[in-house]
């Protein structure tokens, strides 16, 4: 009898004393969401974080170095590799993508903070899709749908060079209803 008494008190004390204090657990979390790195330079022009910019995500979430290495294709990042680039947090799939994103940002962002590069040329914003995207003398690119990826691809020399005057003077409520 003796020893079921002590196997129930056993049991029923068991997840009490495997269990954390819940302050501690509180504080641990707290710490990790509230570790990022941030870097800031002089790039504060508007950059597409999502259709309602409520998340400050940019890029959808996706890891903007992978775009450059490996074979190229883009992965999704983890906010447990992130970093906070001018004020907007950048996703990573690994914490040395996110080191090296750290160290270069302006070589990692997109063009035009991630909104359409065509959308851009016409002095408008809209979003940029991070699955249409092209790598040009070392920069990124995104478009809205594959529709305009496709005009885009027909001059993209003067689409960037349109874009690229454009985009300074675009105000953050220009945007395009339907690209």
């Amino acid at each position: 009898m003796n020893k079921r008494f002590f196997a129930a008190i056993m049991m029923a004390t068991l997840p009490i004393a495997c269990s954390a204090p819940s302050s501690e657990t509180t504080e641990a979390t707290e710490t990790i969401e509230t570790a990022i790195a941030e870097v800031s330079d002089d790039m504060k022009l508007p950059v597409f974080t999502g259709p309602s910019g409520s998340e400050n995500v940019a890029v959808s979430g996706y890891d903007t170095v992978s775009y450059f290495e490996g074979d190229g294709t883009p992965v999704e990042g983890s906010k447990d590799h992130r970093v906070k680039y001018n004020g907007v947090e950048y996703h990573f799939a690994s914490a040395e993508n996110a080191e090296k994103f750290q160290a270069e940002p302006a070589k990692f962002a997109p063009q035009y903070g991630g909104h359409c590069a065509w959308a851009a040329s016409r002095g408008k914003l809209a979003s940029g899709d991070p699955t249409l995207y092209k790598i040009v003398d070392g920069k990124l690119y995104l478009n809205f749908n594959q529709k305009v990826q496709d005009t885009w691809n027909e001059d993209i020399p003067g689409f960037i060079e349109k874009a690229d005057e454009a985009f300074p003077e675009i105000p953050a409520d220009a945007r395009y209803d339907d690209a």
